[in-house]
């Protein structure tokens, strides 16, 4: 399984906070020795994510609340699977209800979105791509999503990889420029830039940076710059990028691209329909 992301705790927090304020006044109304069980099912097939993201909201508002699962991260589902049974006191698992949800709905949707693309290029050494268009505070929690469902990272910030993209060409005068200021700059990181022209492609050959992204390019082009980057002996990874949907990324990818970034994998996610089934025991 991917490595959890170091701030989940943050964002149960800030989940928690924003849900309950100064306090739950409708949990308030049940009795405080009250019990509940119940489970968790999903209404559609998806790809299950989050379950650190849930167990962590519960044992914030009450140890006592257990949670049992019937599947992992990753693992698809099954529509009207039983994904996890819970049991404790009933004030804190009605409180945490919503937060819980909201997690494993949204990175659920994020893994599955991410699983169709990857199935999508299956059988060619292409890779699919995130990228930054994530909810704001919850990046690492989407990218770790995206590798559940079978996706890779593309960079996490503005920290971890140099990306040259239109304006800062511009700012250094030329692409050429601009990779050569960003080996002086940052030696240590992978320097890719974004093309946008056949033109600007031979340029950036000719400058060496680590990646090119092709934004926009035709499949034409695609298979053009693909059999151009061969005969220079391959120096650089190529990424196609721009208008790319799962009715068009297996014929990108069968271009020989060696990825292919998708920014719908986290910016137009869908959350999966799930439903909590409660039932009072005691109290």
């Amino acid at each position: 399984m991917p490595e959890l992301p170091a701030d989940l705790g943050a964002q149960v927090d800030a989940a928690l906070r924003e849900d309950i304020g100064s306090g739950d006044v409708t949990a308030a109304l049940v009795p405080a020795g009250q019990s509940v069980r119940g489970s968790v099912v999903t209404r559609e097939a998806a790809v299950l994510c989050g379950r650190a993201w849930a167990q962590e909201t519960f044992r914030r508002l009450d140890p006592q609340v257990r949670l049992s699962w019937q599947a992992a991260d990753g693992e698809r589902l099954a529509a009207n699977q039983v994904i996890f049974e819970i049991a404790g006191p009933a004030r804190a698992v009605l409180t945490g209800e919503r937060t819980a949800l909201n997690f494993l709905q949204l990175l659920s949707g994020t893994a599955t979105a991410a699983r169709h693309f990857a199935d999508a290029v299956a059988g060619t050494p292409c890779r699919i791509l995130d990228t930054r268009k994530t909810l704001p505070g919850l990046r690492t929690a989407q990218k770790y999503a995206v590798r559940c469902g079978g996706g890779n990272n593309h960079r996490m910030g503005l920290y971890d990889r140099v990306l040259i993209k239109e304006n800062h060409i511009a700012a250094a005068g030329s692409l050429t420029g601009a990779i050569e200021a960003a080996r002086r700059s940052a030696p240590e990181l992978t320097v890719e830039v974004e093309v946008e022209s056949p033109a600007e492609l031979e340029e950036a050959l000719n400058a060496k940076p680590d990646i090119i992204m092709l934004d926009d390019f035709s499949l034409a082009n695609l298979q053009a710059a693909v059999k151009l980057n061969q005969a220079l002996g391959r120096p650089v990874q190529l990424e196609a990028s721009g208008s790319v949907s799962l009715e068009t990324v297996g014929a990108i990818a069968a271009t020989g691209v060696d990825y292919v970034s998708v920014g719908a994998l986290t910016k137009d996610v869908r959350a999966v329909d799930l439903s909590m089934r409660l039932e009072f025991t005691g109290g």
